[in-house]
């Protein structure tokens, strides 16, 4: 088998592009038509996450996963409590402690939504065996932690 070459390569990383900015346009249909800011939606997904994981996330660390500073966090929060798509809990374990959850009216306006792309993409996996399955997860992982670090170091010279 030969190599594909960088420009097989580019054009997986173009396709990615094109996809990220699609998942950005989708969510941002979400929230305009739930009249929400796309920081909302950011926030419901990272505490859905957070919940899926098994962990609760206080609003504080609510804010360091969005990047907002204290006041924004907690206008954010509020914003969301109002609408009815988290509460504040306190910890069973530490009452002085205070959770944001998600309220099950949020996840179900999530799946009527992002519901058929997800089944979609459930459905594409479907054809792949397991060892490609595990490459196009380990790919998605590599990406995802390269842009947590803001891309990591650029190991060319230039612009492609």
């Amino acid at each position: 088998m030969s190599d594909p070459g960088p420009e097989t390569e580019l054009e997986i990383v173009h396709l990615l592009r094109a996809l990220t900015v699609e998942l950005g346009a989708h969510s941002a249909r979400f929230a305009q038509r739930n009249g929400m800011h796309p920081t909302d939606v950011r926030a419901l997904i990272t505490l859905m996450d957070a919940a899926r994981a098994g962990e609760a996330l206080t609003a504080g660390h609510l804010g360091t996963a969005l990047g907002l500073n204290s006041a924004g966090t907690t206008a954010l929060v509020d914003r969301l409590e109002r609408a009815g798509h988290v509460r504040r809990a306190r910890d069973e374990r530490d009452r002085r402690r205070v959770t944001v959850e998600v309220d099950e009216r949020a996840v179900a306006l999530g799946w009527s939504h992002f519901g058929p792309l997800i089944a979609r993409a459930v459905e594409l996996l479907s054809g792949y065996d397991a060892r490609e399955r595990a490459a196009i997860k380990g790919f998605l992982t590599g990406m995802r932690e390269a842009a947590g670090a803001d891309g990591g170091e650029p190991h060319h010279n230039g612009p492609r």
